[in-house]
């Protein structure tokens, strides 16, 4: 009886930490995660790869497909696919437009080409994409929060 009951607080314990991880939220959604050392750097490197509906296009198939973005941060850029739910903090939110007026491109492309420290967001250049399709998907990952006629492409 004793080991059932053990089991039982145990079970209850994971429950509880289970339910805590899945539910961490992004502490702050408007912080940079380039550290501060290069920051200056990575906000003026500027996006090679026009925006153009074309490539948005391009961006999405990226994102959902080779680059696997889609497995954290959902179909749909909120940060709430399938992997995403088990990490803490929870991935970026591609719709928080406040997010995108904070952010350079240049910080986009530094957190996928290096990872983020304290995430769980692991580099993927070279070892799932390339640099050109990575500013492929940040141009993408813009057209979230657009409302021009290449953000309405991606709907």
């Amino acid at each position: 009886m004793r080991k059932l009951s053990g089991l039982f607080a145990l079970l209850t314990a994971l429950t509880f930490v289970g339910a805590i991880v899945v539910s961490a939220e992004e502490r702050d959604p408007l912080q940079t995660r380039v550290p501060k050392d290069q920051l200056s750097d990575a906000k003026q490197t500027k996006n090679p790869v026009a925006k153009t509906k074309e490539n948005i296009l391009k961006g999405k198939a990226l994102f959902e497909g080779k680059g696997t973005c889609f497995n954290c941060h959902g179909k749909e850029g909120k940060g709430d696919g399938p992997a995403g739910q088990i990490l803490n903090p929870s991935p970026r939110n591609f719709t928080n437009c406040k997010f995108h007026k904070k952010r350079k491109d240049g910080e986009l492309f530094w957190v996928i080409k290096n990872g983020s420290p304290g995430t769980g967001m692991v580099s993927l250049i070279p070892a799932a994409i390339t640099e050109e399709e990575a500013w492929t998907i940040i141009n993408y990952e813009r057209a979230f929060c657009e409302e021009s006629e290449e953000g309405k492409a991606i709907k």
